[in-house]
């Protein structure tokens, strides 16, 4: 049975060396980063962060592209006809060939759309047409054709409709770059504490097997001089052992959460192969004066996602102006400008529109009534408008579980600041117990039993109080990203392309 427990203890030594030389190779050359690093590395390399900011780009050239619709469009036609008259019979009873034409006609024009939703068509005709034995003639016009409708696409068309909503739209993509840079900072800060918290973790349990290793190493002396019993050695060992197989376990835990955090830093994985991130921040305890009101009007005011909710029923509302403009009957008014020149050639043509002796206009209104009551606008009107209620609604019940969140973040911090003194003073009393009960080891009053019972609370005592400060310092994070208040509370501003 000896030989066995020697067994075990020794493949458990080798676990322990196994577990930190892998670690030791995969992290040979130590990084150190602070927090505020940390941000900025995951600004410039996050792949979530990288993947929104290209959304508020996208959304900038659909505007762009919607501004199109008021670009002139331009037209030019150039066409050539020939006619000639079928052979006729004269009077004698022989073959006569008829009379031919050419004609050339060219035809240019400017056509496009006002904001105003006025449609204009500038344009022209230049004809001439010469046959045979007849001097050519030749027929200008030039004229201006207006459009402007009163009614359905007066104060709102599908064009402005279009530009409008891609302005919102841009808006929200760039709100949502705001809650992901945000999330992400958050996801950042709460990694960083944790790979805190693991590298800590490894170094109670280092120093607890350190302590448990003197113990036995004293057990052994004592056993060995007679002044104590063979079971309290056996007791140390066992403790040795634990305290072994639970710093492997830590050790993995750590080797974890620094991958964690170098995946929310890394947008190249193989370029962090071989560095270990050491975190140059202390978990300390910064005092906050917590009011729950107060949260609740930062949140209400700065969430990125509330803004964005309020921002959709405005597109929403932009939308339901057209689809109600649109119920309406189509009145234009409508008119038209010309002068025309005609002469034995193009330039006399052209001659007789640029003195402009020859003008002609039009002018008057036409309507276009549906007459079944226009069913698709209204029935479309009137659905928009339920949704555009629906968003309302969701927009309430999004403020309320945004102050639930703040609520819940402020009495978790509340809370976890409470603990953070409790651990504290646990820890100190541990460390004074084990202090005072090693004395009595050394002096034959007390045994191994009770020392390894003592190892044990005190290291349980300083791991609840590292957990305690890494989840304060996490609930600060997470009642900021509530509040929408992460970059302000960071130091950090945003800029868009």
């Amino acid at each position: 049975m000896c030989s066995a427990r020697v067994r075990s203890r020794l493949f458990t030594l080798l676990l322990v060396w196994a577990a930190g030389a892998s670690y030791g190779q995969t992290n040979k050359v130590e990084r150190p980063l602070s927090l505020s690093q940390c941000f900025r590395i995951a600004l410039d390399h996050n792949f979530d962060v990288k993947i929104a900011r290209l959304n508020p780009e996208i959304q900038q050239h659909n505007l762009n592209a919607t501004y199109g619709a008021y670009e002139p469009i331009s037209a030019f036609a150039a066409t050539r006809a020939f006619s000639a008259a079928p052979v006729a019979l004269n009077t004698l009873g022989e073959p006569v060939t008829g009379p031919t034409s050419y004609g050339d006609s060219f035809t240019p024009g400017v056509t496009g759309l006002l904001p105003s939703g006025m449609s204009y068509n500038l344009g022209g005709n230049l004809a001439g047409v010469s046959e045979t034995g007849m001097p050519e003639n030749v027929n200008a016009v030039t004229s201006l054709q207006l459009t402007q409708p009163l009614l359905r696409n007066s104060w709102i068309d599908s064009p402005r409709e279009t530009i409008q909503v891609n302005k919102k739209l841009l808006k929200i993509s760039k709100l949502a770059v705001t809650l992901q840079i945000m999330t992400t900072l958050t996801s950042v800060e709460q990694a960083y504490y944790n790979l805190i918290v693991a590298q800590e973790q490894v170094k109670v349990y280092e120093q607890a097997t350190q302590l448990a290793q003197r113990l036995v190493n004293e057990s052994k002396l004592r056993v060995a001089a007679g002044s104590q019993a063979t079971m309290d050695e056996k007791e140390a060992e066992s403790q040795l052992a634990r305290s072994q197989a639970t710093l492997i376990g830590f050790q993995g835990f750590l080797l974890t959460q620094d991958y964690t955090l170098k995946n929310l830093l890394s947008d190249k994985l193989s370029e962090w192969d071989g560095v270990q991130i050491k975190p140059t921040e202390n978990l300390i305890v910064v005092t906050s004066n917590f009011d729950v009101h107060l949260s609740w009007g930062r949140g209400l005011s700065q969430r990125p996602d509330l803004l964005q909710a309020r921002e959709n029923i405005e597109r929403q509302g932009i939308v339901l102006k057209y689809l109600k403009n649109q119920i309406y009957p189509e009145l234009d008014l409508v008119g038209s400008y010309a002068f025309t020149g005609t002469g034995a050639g193009y330039n006399e043509a052209l001659d007789g529109i640029q003195k402009a002796n020859s003008p002609s206009w039009t002018f008057g209104a036409q309507l276009t009534l549906p007459l079944g009551g226009n069913r698709t606008a209204r029935e479309t009107y009137l659905s928009n408008k339920s949704q555009k209620e629906q968003l309302v609604v969701q927009l309430k019940q999004l403020e309320q579980n945004i102050m639930v969140q703040i609520a819940v973040s402020v009495e978790q911090a509340q809370t976890l600041f409470a603990q953070v003194d409790a651990t504290r003073q646990s820890r100190v009393f541990a460390e004074a117990a084990l202090e005072a009960e090693q004395k009595k080891l050394d002096h034959g009053r007390s045994t191994s039993f009770v020392v390894v019972q003592l190892q044990r609370d005190l290291t349980t005592a300083r791991l609840a109080e590292i957990a305690a400060v890494s989840q304060y310092n996490q609930a600060l994070a997470q009642l900021a990203l509530n509040e929408g208040t992460t970059l302000e509370r960071d130091n950090l501003s945003l800029e868009f392309k």
